[in-house]
């Protein structure tokens, strides 16, 4: 397979794709990890720089970084799927204060390692501004705002810009004002999982690619080229995770897709903005969202692409030209100034959704099984804090990170099909159409409010 060829960030990675030498027989380790992402070589880092003794395999059916860790938008940010509210009715006021608070740490935590380990991954800490193109977009920003204070964020965290400070950062069309946080590193996901994995392996661990895991027991990961015996198998399979036996329903693979722009000129940049490389969207409701990247592309994705039936997983499914002209139209409207612009590369993959939209990390000590994702589209950070947080819970350790509300959590399953399929693909719908009804009424959707609970509002 020619790996170069999956996305912009696959093509213009330094190193080469070809996987490292596959699982050859049974073998005995301590802990086993499923999955070369994100989550998987985080894990894989901090257990063998706690305990450079850890004999740690990492079994990848592919190459390192071959699904969303190297196809994702490039955002590295303190996003965390569910909201302080819902976290607190499940934990706490304080502890769910806690979890955003080692989201923002998370930012720092990253960038200590790419310095650290030498990954050139392009990162720059710009920051996200969220433009606000209609007035029910900018009411939900005043809203946003407002209830981050209520929850004692300040303006250091998350503040609102009228007009003419949010054009000054995004020149796009129609911009009524915006909210900004600080809390967000643009980056290039391709170098930084490559330069991950190379950081793992220099620390001994085991990185067996093109090895596929067909199922997952206590102590137990099968493949067809052997058994892997550990005390702890951690389950980082993200989107890929209802392939394996027992998990159809685990999470919801739907997908994200993106398109790249060829280099824009300087002048061209001067138009746009995005001086220091600030990560964009909007406040819509169907999910957007941008980047500037190093050599002066413009990278956008969203979502709108089908669920397909039975959570199949399929390369031919990273492709929908619908979609890419959807987004390229999406992009002209907010930078017209883009009009004409070639888009070089185009791909997209699965993000793996729990029911409630809630992310999980945990282990089950009895059975010697461990897991962490369900990042909904925020794991390019979340997933750091997951290695982390599993280093702990692998090693029996008690941390501030393993009294945060979503260790432990356990979402409820999808419902069987055809119910998730229909509910899915409804939900997606709706959320185009909400904003539709918005550009019509110049309101909040009434749409939107009632789909909300199915969607993770």
């Amino acid at each position: 397979m020619g790996y170069s060829r999956l996305s912009l960030w696959h093509e213009t990675v330094p190193t080469d794709w070809t996987p490292r030498d596959p699982l050859q027989g049974d073998v005995d380790v301590d802990v086993a990890i499923v999955g070369g992402g994100f989550t998987g070589l985080w894990t894989a880092y901090y257990l063998a720089e706690a305990d450079p003794t850890l004999r740690i395999a990492v079994l990848e059916a592919e190459t390192a970084g071959y699904g969303a860790s190297g196809r994702n938008g490039g955002w590295c940010s303190a996003l965390f799927p569910t909201s302080l509210p819902a976290l607190a009715a499940v934990s706490d006021r304080s502890r769910a204060l806690d979890q955003h608070q080692a989201m923002r740490a998370t930012l720092d935590e990253v960038a200590r390692v790419v310095d650290v380990e030498g990954i050139d991954a392009h990162l720059a800490r710009g920051g996200t501004i969220t433009v606000a193109r209609n007035p029910a977009q900018l009411r939900r920003a005043r809203g946003e705002v407002d209830a981050a204070r209520s929850w004692g964020r300040g303006a250091d965290e998350l503040q609102l810009l009228d007009g003419k400070e949010a054009a000054g950062v995004l020149a796009a069309t129609r911009v009524r004002g915006a909210t900004y946080t600080p809390d967000c590193a643009a980056v290039h996901p391709g170098r930084l999982v490559r330069g991950l994995a190379d950081a793992v392996v220099r620390r001994g661990v085991v990185l067996h690619e093109g090895t596929r895991v067909t199922g997952i027991g206590p102590g137990r990961a099968h493949t067809r080229h052997g058994t892997v015996r550990a005390e702890v198998v951690v389950r980082a399979t993200e989107g890929y995770t209802p392939g394996l036996p027992g998990h159809a329903r685990s999470l919801a693979p739907v997908y994200s897709l993106v398109i790249a722009t060829e280099p824009l000129s300087a002048d061209t940049w001067e138009r746009i903005g995005l001086a220091r490389r600030e990560t964009f969207t909007d406040h819509r409701h169907l999910i957007i969202y941008g980047q500037r990247t190093a050599d002066d592309r413009i990278v956008f994705g969203g979502r709108g692409a089908p669920y397909h039936l039975g959570s199949r997983v399929r390369p031919e499914f990273d492709h929908d030209e619908r979609v890419f002209k959807r987004l390229y139209a999406t992009l002209l409207d907010l930078l017209p100034v883009l009009a004409g612009t070639r888009v070089t590369h185009a791909w997209g993959g699965p993000l793996g959704i729990p029911r409630d939209w809630c992310p999980s990390v945990g282990i089950d000590r009895s059975r010697g099984l461990a897991w962490a994702g369900g990042y909904v589209g925020d794991g390019v950070s979340t997933t750091n804090l997951a290695g982390r947080t599993l280093r702990d819970l692998v090693l029996g350790r008690e941390s501030e990170l393993t009294t945060l509300p979503w260790v432990d959590h356990r979402s409820r399953r999808w419902e069987p099909e055809p119910l998730r399929w229909l509910g899915i693909n409804a939900g997606l719908r709706a959320m185009t159409l909400a904003d539709a009804e918005e550009r019509l009424t110049r309101r909040p959707s009434l749409l939107a409010r009632a789909v909300a609970p199915l969607v993770g509002g």
